[in-house]
């Protein structure tokens, strides 16, 4: 019996001849990426050109560019001058006046009225020293002074009439008994010739005439000086007696005053050396006062600045205890020798009336400003433009620039010292605008 169902076809592969032949009719994507491809190179070589032309910079350009459109700048003329260097100084503040209140007599402390932080005015009674000593020695020069005085009026009035007479009636009482005595050695001298007494007797005799006539004599200048006065010699050594004294009694009275010990000066006590019942000798030291309406500030300055710093220059001085607290002060005295150990010098500045918190101890910063002593130009720093390590300005003249070399002398912040000798007072520099300029650029000055 026949099947109804008829058999596939079977299919056989390629000859190798087919496979080889190519395909007259491509696809029509590859015409596409060739198209691209050349769209890709065109941009790229564009992109080359700019970049090499950016390159080469404006001083490249065509001066028909350069020409036409000028960079604008602003532009300030120079000034002759030789500016400050301000430089950084570190010290302290010091009591500008210090005194020390010291007995000036001998004594034991009973009383002391004062202790360190008190403030104190002159004449203020610190301490009180024991004054037994000083009273005695007041009343015995006292009565010294009493005596010379008595002796000076006497010799001063003179000798009274009824000393006179007294010294007139011993004048003849003297020489009753010498004529009297005078008589015996008569009759002993006689007796003796005669042999009834003996030479003894005899020099007993002279001895009591010698002793007579000795005191009629005495009697008799007494009554010639008591009827003749003082001398103008014994006056005056009296009155020199009585002065001496009268000095001594100064001595003990201010002596006396002394052992009340005050305050020579206005100020605050710094420390006490004494207390209640120490002994103190004459010149030992009390207490120490310091003015609190006057201190000192002493500043080192560096080695490298030795004697260039002179009276009259001028700091502003600030404090990190006193955030708020800025002022100015000149020098007023430069210490003529350096410190052994650091090399440096210290200035001395002195404040009236300082801020109460500036004590003694306090640290101190300083911003010295010292004259350059080379003459240039003072310019803002921001007319100078740094290129291959070296400064430089750009000088106006007319509608272009020329680029000149400057040294710079000094930095003082916001305006520095140049110099050069390619400049001049009065000419224009460009203040702002330089970085981007070149030697001939073309500029146009817009200042306000």
């Amino acid at each position: 019996m026949k099947s109804t169902h008829s058999q596939a076809p079977v299919l056989e592969p390629p000859s190798e001849s087919e496979q080889r032949s190519p395909d007259p009719y491509p696809p029509k994507r590859s015409w596409l990426w060739a198209l691209f491809g050349i769209l890709i190179l065109t941009v790229g070589g564009v992109g080359i050109w700019r970049w090499v032309a950016i390159a080469q910079g404006p001083s490249q350009a065509p001066k028909t560019e350069r020409t036409a459109r000028p960079r604008p700048v602003i532009a300030i003329p120079l000034e002759a001058g030789r500016g400050v260097q301000r430089v950084q100084l570190l010290g302290q503040v010091e009591a500008g006046e210090s005194a020390t209140i010291r007995s000036q007599t001998s004594g034991v402390v009973q009383q002391i009225g004062v202790s360190e932080g008190d403030r104190v005015n002159a004449g203020d009674v610190i301490a009180i020293l024991d004054s037994i000593d000083q009273q005695l020695a007041l009343s015995q020069a006292q009565a010294q002074l009493a005596q010379s005085q008595s002796q000076l009026a006497e010799l001063e009035r003179g000798t009274r009439p009824e000393v006179v007479a007294q010294l007139a009636a011993a004048l003849q009482s003297a020489q009753a008994q010498e004529m009297q005595a005078l008589d015996n050695l008569e009759r002993t001298q006689e007796l003796v010739e005669q042999g009834a007494l003996s030479r003894r007797a005899l020099v007993e005799s002279q001895t009591t005439a010698d002793i007579a006539t000795g005191e009629r004599l005495e009697a008799a200048a007494e009554l010639a000086e008591a009827q003749a006065g003082s001398t103008a010699e014994e006056l005056a050594a009296q009155r020199a007696s009585v002065a001496a004294a009268q000095a001594a009694v100064e001595q003990a009275r201010l002596s006396l005053q002394r052992t009340q010990i005050k305050a020579v000066s206005d100020g605050v006590v710094r420390s006490r050396q004494v207390s209640v019942g120490d002994y103190v000798d004459s010149a030992d030291p009390i207490v120490t006062l310091i003015d609190s309406e006057v201190v000192d500030i002493f500043l080192e300055i560096p080695e490298s600045l030795t004697g260039q710093v002179a009276p009259g220059f001028s700091v502003e001085l600030t404090a990190r205890a006193l955030p708020n607290w800025r002022t100015q002060a000149t020098i007023a005295g430069v210490v003529p020798i350096a410190d052994t150990a650091s090399r440096r010098q210290t200035v001395r500045i002195r404040l009236n009336n300082p801020p109460a918190e500036l004590v003694p101890g306090i640290a101190i910063q300083a911003a010295l400003e010292i004259p350059n002593p080379t003459e240039g130009f003072i310019v803002p720093r921001d007319a100078l433009t740094r290129r291959d390590q070296q400064w430089w300005v750009f000088l106006v003249n007319q509608d272009t620039v020329q680029q000149i070399a400057v040294n710079l002398i000094t930095d003082m912040g916001e305006t520095v010292l140049i110099a050069s000798e390619n400049l001049r007072p009065g000419q224009s520099i460009v203040l702002k605008g330089g970085d981007a300029l070149a030697d001939g650029a073309m500029v146009k000055v817009v200042n306000e």
